[in-house]
């Protein structure tokens, strides 16, 4: 086969990789995710709002985000190759349909996000009436997978108000910073779906298109130009509100015809997280543990390893000024006239 035509078979197969990845994550969080309102329908089309241009985002962005895609093609074909020879794992795989427990569990975390959201009480009996009689003696399980998830994507905590379990509450987490690893100004609900959205970025080579990003949000009955119960309008969230908070940085594509735009980490996302601790989080989604990546897992152990050295460095630096400083004569007083 020729060069060139090897070259756009490797490329056709690192995109498809890459999209088959972001479409298990989002599965995984749909599963986990509420059942959309009547509200929520979908537009027309799957990626509605994508390749609109920015509303005040930076258009160029930090030495770390330029660096975000491989740009050439030998880097392109060195990482298809990796991608190849690493081994399979079952997220690249269509997962099987929730299970009815599952998609009770997403119709109750819908219900029990709405009275957060009122900042109403959870009673018990509303529960029940919510799930149905049919799956009553199941509530306990149905229960405990709506809070996990609820905890996991928005950093809530399904707390008793009353020893008698009849009423419940969502709480803030007190360790969300340590879970999330993100010191987020943001809302804990609307910081919730920022691990995600690094995550998708990630699993795409470090930038994904905006079309990406719509599909998966889409997966998670999430749809440009529908409110949110808790994100509110999307595109703003995305394109605005976490630009605005260095957590993205969203950009034209250059020379794309029809003009696209993309996503990449922004430096505050640099700052506050790192690509183990995203894969961490990914892995905790599929139920699994970050080596069953392996072509990200080597990546992220890569970025742990260029940190500890750029921390070693800085320490190292701070120690000469520290040394350089002691062995200076001190001054001597002016002495008097």
């Amino acid at each position: 086969m020729p060069r060139g035509q090897k070259s756009k078979l490797r490329a056709r197969e690192k995109r498809c990789q890459a999209r088959m990845e972001t479409k298990d994550l989002g599965d995984a969080q749909a599963a986990a995710s509420p059942t959309p309102t009547s509200g929520s329908t979908p537009p027309g089309s799957p990626t509605a709002g994508a390749g609109q241009n920015p509303q005040g985002a930076a258009a160029t962005s930090s030495p770390v985000a330029g660096a975000s895609r491989p740009r050439s093609k030998a880097h392109a074909r060195r990482q298809a190759k990796q991608r190849r020879n690493s081994s399979q794992v079952s997220i690249f795989s269509k997962p099987a349909p929730p299970d009815p427990l599952t998609k009770k569990a997403g119709v109750l975390m819908h219900f029990m996000l709405e009275k957060f959201k009122m900042q109403e009480p959870i009673k018990k009996i509303d529960m029940l009436k919510v799930v149905h009689k049919m799956f009553k003696a199941h509530f306990p399980e149905i229960l405990k997978k709506a809070a996990e998830r609820i905890e996991l994507i928005f950093g809530l905590e399904l707390k008793e108000v009353k020893p008698n379990g009849h009423s419940y509450t969502l709480v803030c987490k007190e360790d969300l910073a340590k879970d999330g690893v993100l010191g987020s100004t943001l809302e804990v609900p609307k910081n919730g779906l920022l691990m995600p959205l690094l995550s998708v970025i990630f699993l795409n080579g470090n930038c994904a298109s905006e079309a990406d990003v719509w599909e998966f949000l889409n997966i998670l009955g999430i749809y440009d130009g529908n409110a949110h119960i808790i994100f509110g309008e999307p595109r703003k969230f995305i394109t605005e509100e976490l630009v605005q908070e260095k957590y993205l940085i969203y950009r034209q594509i250059p020379d794309s015809d029809p003009p696209s735009c993309e996503f990449v980490w922004g430096p505050r996302a640099h700052a506050e997280t790192t690509k183990m601790k995203v894969l961490e989080f990914v892995a905790k989604i599929n139920n699994t543990v970050p080596s069953a990546f392996p072509f990200h897992y080597e990546e992220a152990l890569r970025d742990e390893e260029e940190r500890a050295k750029a921390r070693s460095a800085a320490r190292a630096r701070g120690a000469a000024k520290a040394i350089a400083h002691s062995k200076a004569p001190p001054s001597n007083p002016s002495s008097p006239q």
